[in-house]
Formats: C-alpha cells, structure tokens, sequence
C-alpha cells in the first residue's frame, strides 16, 4: 500500500501536535520530519513540501501567507490550521456535514481553509437557520463561547499550568472585548448573515473543551418557530453525519445536574449540538473540543475526504 506523504508546518504548535497525535498509529501515513535547527528555513521546508501529497500549515497568519507562496507551484495539497484563507473563496472550506457541496468540493479541493474553534460552534448553529430561510440574515445575533486554555497556544498553557500562577487565571476571563475578534468575518461569510454579531469568547480554567451558544428570539424568525420546531430542522440537517449529532431535544428542561459542562468532549473529533426553550425563545449550544473539531480533528478529517479514505480514520 503506498502510504500518504504528510508535512506538518509547524508541528511544534498545540494544532500541529495534535495533528502529528493522530497519526501515530496511521499505517498509510509517512510523516516528513523537518531537522529542528531548520523548521523555519524556507529552502528546506519547500524541500519536504515538494515530497508530500498533503502539507498541514499550522502557522500564524503571516507564516501561513509565506508558506502558501512556498507550495504554490508544487503538485501538493494544502491544509490551513490559520485564519489567514478562511474568507478566500478560492478556497474550499473545511466543513464537510454543512452540506454535501461542501464534502464534494473538499474531495477535489487543493487548497484547504480549516475552520476556526469558536467559528465552528457558532456556523454549525446558525448555518443550518440560515440555509433554510428560517433565520432572517440580518437578525442581530449575541454568541457566547467559553474555551479550554489550549486555544491560546503554548504561552497562554504555561501561563494557565505554572504553579505560580496569578489567581487571576482561576476564573473565566473574557476577552476579544473590542467586538472585532478574528473569527467574527468567517462566522459572516460562511453563514451569510449580513449583521456583524456580538461575540463575546472567554478562557476558562481548564485545557480543552468549549461550549458555544447563540440565543434567540423566536418571534423575530420566520414563521415564529418553536424551539423544538428547530430541533427538528437541525436533526434533519445533521442527520447520519459521522462527527455532529444533535442531542434530544431538552425543552425547558434542566440537565440532571442542571449544568452542561464545557469539557466532556476533549480528546474527540466529535461535536454535539443542544437544543434549549419554548414557544418563545431558543438556546442553542454546540460542544466540542477546540483542539479536535475546532482544529487538528476536524484537518485530518479533512485530508481522510481529500483522499478518499473513511474520514473517522484516526478519529476514534
């Protein structure tokens, strides 16, 4: 069996770490190793992009612009962990369960935009409304989002993990509180909505998991809608998808311990979509991983569909 050539730029990061996790046991993968004295040198990462079929960049925004340019000319595909190609329509975007234009597209695509954390929970909510004409595209939208620490990079780790620790890092902090955080114009364009939202993403105290939820109105959308009328259109929307699944619809009422905890989900590549309310208004709540779904999980899931192969592979 010819096994799948994969460079992974930047593998010292927390996504590219992850990445690299879920190949361990690959037998179709051969992962090229970059020396760690030469890792940012351009001549020989081109080198070892020109000898793989897929290369996952999991660089900051500007590093991921040059390395792009680096693998324009190859015979390679491209898997982006940044924000920098999310909006790029010449890019496809790496959300398969949407809809099955954008699974076809990821089959053929050779370049890749992975979806961010906090944009993944807010789309797979709001897109589905949105696609069916049930959420008008200018309905001001309020999204909370509360992630693991792991999101921030292995700074933002060592600042939550040294024992010495502020007690300031004991709480949940937001942040992002200029209204212009960086995933806010993919939350637009791959949705729809012409109304910037008001996001409002925070850090808590504990590694990975987050919890994403948009509230709405019921009486400003189309047809006033229950909230379990909105179960419905998601579990259809969602239905035999591998990865996303929509929980039983909760109604108004409490979980057993009357809490829904942000982290149940870490380690997976899975992403669970509640339903809170009533007549008269709706909860939505995505949970996931951000370090699975909200990144690494969801780029090697990815690359299974880009080169057709089952795309649980590694995943479970």
């Amino acid at each position: 069996m010819q096994k799948i050539k994969v460079f992974i730029d930047g593998k010292a990061g927390t996504t590219g770490l992850k990445i690299f996790q879920r190949f361990a046991n690959r037998e179709d993968i051969e992962v090229l190793q970059i020396d760690e004295d030469k890792r940012k040198d351009p001549t020989e990462r081109k080198k070892l992009m020109s000898q793989s079929d897929v290369v996952f960049l999991c660089l900051p925004d500007k590093a991921a612009i040059e390395a792009v340019e680096l693998a324009k000319d190859l015979d390679v595909r491209v898997i982006d962990a940044s924000t920098a190609h999310r909006t790029n329509k010449d890019w496809t975007y790496g959300f398969p369960e949407l809809s099955d234009d954008y699974r076809k597209a990821l089959k053929t695509a050779k370049y890749v935009a992975n979806p961010g954390c906090h944009a993944t929970g807010f789309i797979c909510t709001v897109y589905p409304l949105v696609k069916a004409g049930v959420l008008p595209k200018d309905y001001p939208l309020v999204c909370h989002s509360i992630t693991g620490y792991s999101g921030g990079g292995n700074s933002m780790i060592a600042e939550y993990e040294d024992q010495n620790r502020d007690k300031k890092y004991s709480s949940p902090r937001q942040y992002g509180l200029s209204l212009s955080h960086k995933h806010i114009p993919e939350m637009m364009a791959v949705t729809g909505i012409t109304r910037k939202p008001i996001f409002n993403p925070l850090v808590a105290d504990f590694p990975c998991g987050m919890a994403v939820s948009v509230g709405l109105h019921n009486d400003m959308l189309k047809d006033s809608p229950t909230a379990q009328d909105i179960h419905k259109l998601l579990c259809e929307h969602y239905k035999d998808q591998t990865f996303v699944k929509v929980a039983s619809f909760m109604g108004e009422n409490e979980l057993s311990d009357n809490f829904l905890a942000s982290n149940t989900k870490e380690g997976t590549n899975e992403l669970e979509i509640f339903v809170f309310g009533n007549e008269s208004q709706t909860n939505l709540v995505a949970r996931f991983d951000n370090l699975g779904k909200g990144a690494s999980g969801a780029a090697v899931q990815c690359m299974n569909i880009m080169f057709d192969i089952d795309e649980a592979k590694g995943l479970k």
